[in-house]
């Protein structure tokens, strides 16, 4: 059993700063990509960030420069810094991550999701 437990979601104002987190806890041998995927109310997921397991990030154009997404693979921890946030950046907003449970077996794994808010 594997599970992501994500966390750092709040009220905010405009141009605030948020930082989620995400860790994954059970049986794990290593875990490749991780990232942030967010939904809005009436809209789709959408993407927001993925890292691969060397560090590389991938950023959704209208993130770039404003969140930056890292991650400490000791921990099995996925973080997200949000920066000059946007009533628009309202949403709840999921962690993933691809898991290698053994050589033999791999699964993607979705956290329940930690509400960000961004209102005057």
């Amino acid at each position: 059993q594997v599970q992501l437990v994500e966390s750092g979601g709040d009220l905010v104002q405009p141009g605030g700063s948020l930082r989620l987190s995400c860790a994954a806890s059970g049986s794990i041998f290593s875990i490749n990509a991780m990232g942030w995927y967010r939904q809005a109310p009436g809209k789709q997921r959408e993407m927001v960030a993925t890292i691969t397991s060397g560090g590389s990030p991938n950023y959704a154009d209208s993130m770039k420069d404003r969140f930056t997404i890292s991650r400490n693979n000791a921990k099995n921890t996925v973080y997200l810094q949000m920066n000059s946030l946007k009533p628009e950046d309202t949403a709840v907003y999921y962690c993933t991550a691809d898991v290698i449970i053994t050589t033999l077996r791999r699964n993607s794994y979705w956290g329940q999701g930690t509400q960000v808010t961004v209102s005057s």
